[in-house]
């Protein structure tokens, strides 16, 4: 995809959710779908943002849980797990409103992020789901190397992204979402876009 490829036409679902856990892939496959369908993006970190500028802790103590114990994200990579999984269900019903909000207005979107859950995706309906899921740790921290070398290795957070994305990979098999692995990176987008219903000769 080289965003000059035209959109054609809106395509058949209202949403199209795009899951997985940091270091996948997510945002830029999204973005190359955005310009194939010439839909919007909305980023669940954009979610989490306004609950955060809205609410106190003592309102939603899992969403505002990273701020508050900003230590808790050195913990065991079992134990930050937890911590997600339990912020990605307390996130559930303020994304679950917001893809309500689209199919009712009937205006397509792309929605993104680590803390979206497979329970709302139909397979062939109006609200589609893909999950990216990369199980080689080493390629997760190349992955985040390559996004943010300032860092320099990130190899916890690594270890706490494919944790992750093991069990969301989980929630959607048994929900009969795709679950897509991202490498080859060339034709990623090609791949999700055939995994949620559209025919193989999409162009990457």
């Amino acid at each position: 995809m080289n965003g000059t490829d035209e959109a054609r036409g809106l395509p058949d679902w209202r949403v199209l959710i795009v899951g997985g856990a940091s270091g996948m892939g997510k945002t830029g496959v999204g973005r190359a779908l955005a310009r194939r369908y010439g839909v919007p993006v909305v980023e669940v970190d954009d979610i989490v943002e306004a609950l955060l500028a809205v609410t106190l802790p003592e309102h939603l103590p899992e969403v505002h849980f990273w701020r508050t114990h900003p230590e808790a994200a050195r913990h065991a990579p079992e134990s930050v797990v937890e911590r997600q999984i339990a912020i990605a269900e307390a996130l559930a019903p303020a994304i679950e409103a917001v893809v309500a909000n689209h199919v009712d207005t009937d205006t397509p979107v792309i929605l993104e992020g680590d803390y979206v859950l497979p329970g709302s995706a139909t397979p062939g309906g109006a609200i589609r789901a893909v999950f990216l899921h990369e199980d080689d740790e080493a390629q997760v921290t190349a992955n985040y190397l390559h996004r943010e070398p300032e860092a320099g290795p990130q190899r916890h957070r690594a270890r706490v992204s494919v944790l992750y994305g093991r069990w969301l990979a989980a929630q959607a098999r048994a929900a009969g979402v795709p679950v897509v692995a991202p490498r080859p990176w060339e034709d990623l987008a090609g791949r999700v876009a055939e995994a949620v219903g559209e025919l193989p000769s999409f162009a990457a």
